[in-house]
């Protein structure tokens, strides 16, 4: 990709992002959580640890970002997804630290099953 390109696609993404509404930021968020993931599992499978950690260490830090924007207060259910927000966490920790293949995979289950569920919520709050 040539840096003009990569330029170009840099501020597209910027502009998505600062002009998309909250749920849509959400969806985009863990769209992008599930994308490390599968990152980082591949580049484990590849043996390359650099890689797997630099991808691990970023979907760590945006469930941390989901955490920390998390009220669990706020609506029902809102502590079991904080709980299982932090179990996640842990378990990329272990998969990043202990090159743990099958931590990984159930850290991506997960996090496609919580991508999943907030589209689906997207959807129906903009249907209604």
């Amino acid at each position: 990709m040539t840096t003009l390109h990569a330029e170009a696609r840099a501020a597209y993404q910027g502009s998505a992002v600062g002009t998309a509404a909250p749920a849509r930021l959400l969806v985009m968020l863990c769209d992008r959580l599930v994308l490390d993931v599968e990152r980082g599992l591949r580049a484990q499978m590849r043996h390359d640890q650099q890689a797997a950690n630099e991808q691990f260490q970023h979907a760590q830090s945006i469930v941390s970002h989901l955490q920390a924007t998390l009220d669990p207060e706020g609506w029902s259910g809102g502590h079991e997804l904080m709980a299982l927000y932090g179990y996640i966490n842990r378990r990329l920790v272990q998969a990043n630290v202990r090159r743990d293949q099958r931590a990984a995979k159930e850290s991506l289950v997960l996090c496609r099953q919580i991508a999943d569920t907030w589209k689906r919520a997207a959807l129906a709050a903009a249907q209604s």
